[in-house]
């Protein structure tokens, strides 16, 4: 089928996979400033307990069951499951595992969740091969976070609005870097591995409405990095400008008004991974702001729920079309994924984070009584501001004897402008692993993964990852 008359035929930036697969393939930790390493680390870590708390899930033990029934050379841990599998297998269950509870990292432009892709991918490779370090694993994930945040990043909001998922767009990038990293690929087959993986690219956001399958978004995209990787090891070829290809290309055919530049905009000289920020709430990152606004105000003046009238929401048409729309108590996933809910728990819980999204708790009558008090809407205040700001908020709030209170919050909490602390990442850590493993194995993961450059062999790590859920 020729392409249609008003397609664009020209390339949207000249040479720009090219030069991403040699910017990946050439990274050295050497190369990788002391403040990105640190970073990664602590990205690690939280990766980790994403897939420990993940592993634990529904969904996630039915992807790990079906890889297990098809069985796979045993070289890769499956995550809490005392097996191991091939390392494509591995990183079908252990990403959806990564992302199986909204806690994962996030970047902001991309909307892309790096480390529950980049950790287990790297995780998996240096397992199977002894002689991969920490080192190793750095770089690599160094290497995911650069190439596939960028290529969100010149995707824009657009991919997202038109309804595609960027964790399974976006991050087939992310994974393919990592891997291509990992098996030290030169820098022709790292652009052939880029040309493979952006044809498996796939994912549909109406998955946040109520399907398991946005989890499993994640585990195809890693899945489908590796392939890539592998494939492009043997001389598999792939489309070598398959990011900037004025037809057919990924910017092209997902994005209705790409930015190309992002694609190598001061490549080596700014690092993606500085632009990173963690969860401390358990729901999509959309809502945050929206969650710290109402908390911030019930802490000053002392409310409880009893005392809410009602909470009008103002904010980005993005963040309204994401996550605005009614609740209707589908699946935990949709729970996580609505606004409403997510403020209806704060005030009732004073949290939202694990205990808060549970089956249990999707149709509690006063979470629902709590919704009919919650108005969201655009507020073309915060819309002006611009996509920089589209997870800001406005809030409103109306106390039963009648004071109305204000609260405006501009970025979350976990932010890289607002972020948290190492030491709160590793409380976060602490809270998601400590029910699944001893006092022990936690503290050895912290310590592990803070040294994780000084490793030779991973073997250690893995280990503890394998046995997740079998100390209690």
């Amino acid at each position: 089928m020729p392409p249609r008359s008003d397609q664009p035929r020209t390339c949207l930036k000249e040479n720009a996979t090219r030069d991403l697969a040699r910017f990946a393939a050439s990274l050295r930790f050497e190369d990788i400033p002391h403040e990105v390493i640190e970073k990664i680390k602590l990205l690690a870590l939280d990766a980790i307990g994403c897939c420990i708390h993940g592993a634990t899930l529904p969904w996630t033990r039915r992807v790990a069951e079906l890889v297990e029934r098809e069985g796979g050379r045993p070289v890769a841990s499956i995550f809490g499951r005392g097996r191991k599998t091939s390392i494509s297998q591995a990183v079908l269950v252990n990403s959806t595992a990564g992302h199986a509870f909204e806690l994962d990292d996030i970047h902001k432009e991309s909307i892309v969740h790096c480390n529950s892709l980049a950790l287990p991918v790297a995780v998996a490779f240096a397992e199977a091969d002894d002689r991969l370090t920490g080192r190793d694993m750095i770089t690599a994930m160094v290497a995911g976070y650069e190439v596939g945040t960028r290529v969100g990043s010149a995707a824009t909001t657009s991919l997202f609005m038109r309804g595609f998922h960027p964790q399974g767009t976006s991050g087939t990038f992310v994974a393919a870097a990592t891997a291509g990293r990992m098996l030290d690929l030169s820098a022709t087959r790292m652009q052939h591995a880029f040309g493979i993986a952006g044809s498996q690219a796939a994912g549909l956001m109406a998955a946040q409405e109520g399907a398991m399958v946005k989890r499993f978004h994640s585990g195809r995209a890693a899945q489908s990095g590796v392939y890539a990787a592998l494939l492009a090891k043997e001389d598999f070829t792939g489309i070598p400008d398959v990011l900037e290809a004025g037809y057919g290309g990924f910017l092209s055919s997902y994005a209705d008004e790409p930015n190309p530049s992002r694609l190598t905009e001061a490549l080596g000289a700014v690092w993606e991974a500085n632009h990173v920020g963690v969860k401390p709430h358990a729901s999509v990152t959309s809502i945050h702001t929206a969650l710290d606004a109402l908390s911030a105000i019930m802490q000053e003046y002392g409310l409880v729920a009893d005392d809410i009238a009602s909470i009008d929401v103002g904010v980005s048409a993005m963040t309204h079309v994401h996550c605005a729309w009614p609740y209707k108590a589908q699946s935990v996933t949709a729970a996580q994924m609505n606004l409403h809910y997510g403020l209806a728990v704060m005030a009732l819980d004073g949290q939202a984070f694990v205990q808060q999204y549970t089956e249990g708790r999707l149709k509690d009558p006063r979470i629902l009584d709590f919704i009919d008090r919650i108005e969201a809407f655009v507020d073309p205040e915060i819309e002006a501001l611009g996509p920089a700001f589209r997870h800001a908020v406005r809030i409103t709030l109306v106390t039963r004897d009648g004071r109305e209170l204000r609260e405006q919050v501009l970025q979350r909490r976990g932010s890289p402008e607002n972020p948290l602390t190492p030491q709160e990442v590793v409380y976060k850590f602490r809270t998601l692993a400590g029910t699944c493993l001893t006092r022990d194995q936690v503290d050895r993961i912290i310590d592990l993964s803070e040294h994780l450059e000084h490793l030779g062999s991973v073997q250690s790590l893995t280990a503890l990852l394998g046995d997740i859920g079998r100390a209690h």
